[in-house]
């Protein structure tokens, strides 16, 4: 038997075996190979300024401008509600706005709900709510009443019936709101 007839009687074989290498050896010589990494862009996020008694200080990107702001979560709340989450005051500063002040209650307000925002002995404030926010119809107003205070206590409708008493340290406001409007002057857009 000459060496042609032999392969011809094998070539399902012989075939067989061509493809296998060629289909196996591509992944096998990618697993030997060692490429560089591929460099992964650092996420945008957050930027601390700092932490100021019982309030945070921050910038964050927000379409292409920074914004700023100052933030405690409830010192106590009362009566206690199953399942809800964290509950925190905000006060930020936008090229766009000033003394954007919220309240994140950790859980959907009723629809037209209202709540009652008191600083220490302070006329009482007044916050509109949209969802899981209540937001200070005169930011400006509360601002310059936590600047002047100690203890704020904000009071709403809770999530099934009667009220729910949020109270928050205004400690370490002042500095904490200092912090973001040299962050963020007001008059000016930052980059």
């Amino acid at each position: 038997m000459s060496a042609l007839s032999h392969w011809l009687s094998h070539w399902p074989i012989v075939l067989f075996v061509v493809i296998g290498v060629a289909v196996l050896a591509p992944p096998a010589l990618a697993q030997t190979a060692k490429l560089p990494p591929k460099p992964v862009p650092h996420a945008v996020g957050p930027k601390a300024i700092g932490t100021f008694e019982n309030w945070t200080a921050a910038t964050n990107k927000e379409a292409g401008q920074t914004v700023c702001y100052a933030f405690t979560r409830a010192a106590a709340s009362s009566p206690a509600v199953s399942g809800r989450g964290d509950v925190v005051l905000t006060v930020t500063e936008r090229p766009s706005g000033r003394d954007a002040v919220a309240i994140s209650a950790g859980f959907a307000y009723a629809p037209n709900a209202a709540a009652t925002v008191v600083v220490d002995a302070q006329p009482p404030l007044e916050f509109y709510t949209a969802q899981r926010s209540a937001f200070a119809r005169d930011g400006h107003a509360a601002v310059q009443a936590f600047l002047k205070g100690r203890q704020m206590v904000a009071t709403s409708p809770g999530p099934k019936s009667g009220k729910v008493a949020d109270s928050f340290s205004l400690k370490g406001f002042n500095a904490a709101y200092a912090a973001i409007v040299k962050a963020c002057p007001p008059g000016k857009a930052t980059p």
